[in-house]
């Protein structure tokens, strides 16, 4: 079945998301049937007038910004189908809306560019566009596949063009749901009142009914009371509709996945661990050891400074900068550097007590300098090192370490369990100690459960016997590199 698009809108502070949201809202809901907006949950259902689309209503999530946006991303909750990057037509594009449009890029969803406060005398549109394409977002009449549309939150001068066009890229991005599958909603604000703790959620697959028992970050609880986002009692919800949801005893955190079914296995940790979240060549090594670039989130004092770092960093082709902007370092910059497996790179920069929190609990890198070649130097000899390893990863033909040693009518024999791709008899070895190379030697007998054999693969363990032997120790590592 089709499912109505849910929208959330990302931009500068005070270029007119509330005006917006509050005119959208007003015209689609009327105060004599509804008496007026009831209550504030985060998010609301618009059912427009408009025909012709799989759908003719719409979801917003009225949230603080980039930064919640981030944050649900962080917590795997892609929540939202389509982003809206609202610019206020009179003062273009600041340091936010650069930001939001790393965050909008990072997440790979659908978005539209609208340009807000057309009514006003020096409202620039044109100057916009063009400002726009410094940061790679081509609008449809600049030569790009971006719609774009020209609003004023204040007269609704715009606004139906600008729903028809959500409704459009919905229809295009054909989104559906299945009753039938296992219920997936999401967090998008929590708060505690005299009805006990409220959880503002949207659903988006699956049904959710009164009396279910639901799980969400290993907490169980039974549907007491599902209101909509009019404050109407419901007695289930569908996909894309908001709602408040009573019955957890605990404040969950926003981004949290409910479902009816407990959760069984947690997806396994590669990043840091919070006491190993320090800065260092082999650290980052290890984080990065599946990409192909080391990713930055750079924040430094000044535009000079900040200039001055791109125009090095740029020239390593193993450097990659998602993001980079003038200030501190907020909680905003830690969710998109987890999202995107980037490191944070501060130059002059302050981080508050409560961001260096959050980058220890999310397990993301923060380096600050304070010397601009120091820096340069320590990360373009990161950058190498993560491409030397890369190269290296790509002509390994196998990988296996060593368990145990044990003599066998004179012989020496090593067990193995192998890592990664095969090893064959005869082939070329390279033995690794703590990621040194320490010798090289051959491969020229292969058992596996006193079985000889020609090949071994990934997870098989085996019994190798090596010429020249050498002085091979449990915890070693042996490779075949092409």
């Amino acid at each position: 079945m089709n499912r109505p698009p849910i929208v959330t809108i990302l931009g500068h502070v005070d270029h007119g998301k509330t005006t917006l949201l509050d005119y959208i809202r007003k015209s689609s809901i009327t105060t004599k049937e509804f008496g007026g907006i009831t209550q504030k949950i985060g998010a609301y259902e618009v059912v427009t007038e408009i025909k012709g689309y799989s759908t003719n209503k719409i979801t917003f999530i009225d949230t603080p910004g980039h930064e919640a946006f981030s944050q649900m991303r962080s917590r795997g909750a892609t929540v939202a189908d389509i982003v809206i990057l609202l610019i206020d037509g009179k003062d273009g594009i600041m340091p936010q809306t650069i930001e939001s449009i790393s965050h909008i890029k990072n997440a790979k969803i659908p978005y539209l560019v609208v340009i807000n406060k057309i009514d006003l005398e020096d409202s620039d549109p044109e100057k916009i566009k063009n400002t726009l394409l410094k940061y790679d977002v081509q609008v449809e009449d600049k030569g790009g596949t971006i719609p774009v549309a020209l609003i004023s939150g204040k007269t609704g001068e715009g606004i139906n063009d600008l729903l028809e066009t959500i409704l459009f890229i919905a229809s295009d991005n054909k989104l559906a749901f299945d009753i039938n599958e296992v219920p997936q909603a999401f967090v998008i604000e929590t708060k505690k009142d005299r009805r006990g703790i409220v959880l503002s959620m949207v659903i988006k697959q699956g049904i959710i009914k009164n009396g279910m028992t639901l799980y969400g970050n290993s907490y169980k609880a039974k549907v007491k009371s599902l209101l909509s986002d009019r404050g109407v009692q419901l007695t289930e919800v569908l996909p894309s509709t908001p709602f408040e949801l009573l019955g957890f005893e605990t404040m969950l955190d926003v981004g949290t996945m409910i479902s009816s079914v407990p959760e069984t296995v947690k997806e396994k940790e590669t990043t840091l661990t919070p006491s190993e979240a320090v800065f260092s060549i082999d650290s980052i090594l290890e984080v990065k050891k599946e990409e192909k670039k080391l990713l930055m989130v750079i924040k430094t004092d000044s535009q000079g400074s900040l200039e001055a770092i791109h125009a090095a960093l740029i020239k390593n082709p193993n450097v990659e900068i998602i993001l980079e902007t003038v200030g501190d370092i907020h909680k905003s910059d830690v969710f998109l550097a987890k999202t995107s497996k980037a490191i944070i790179i501060g130059f002059n920069v302050k981080i508050d007590p409560e961001t260096k929190m959050l980058s220890k609990q999310e397990k993301v890198v923060i380096k600050t300098y304070n010397i601009i070649y120091e820096l340069l130097d320590e990360l373009n000899e990161v950058a190498d090192l993560l491409q030397e390893k890369e190269q290296q990863e790509k002509s390994l033909k196998g990988e296996a370490k060593v368990l145990a040693s044990f003599t066998i009518e004179g012989e020496k024999v090593f067990g193995v369990k192998m890592i990664k791709g095969k090893i064959a008899v005869s082939d070329e070895l390279e033995l690794h100690r703590n990621d040194n190379l320490i010798a090289k030697t051959k491969l020229v007998s292969l058992q596996v459960r006193a079985k000889k054999v020609q090949e071994v693969k990934k997870d098989q363990e085996a019994g190798m016997v090596f010429s020249p032997p050498l002085d091979i120790r449990v915890g070693d590592v042996v490779k075949c590199i092409l």
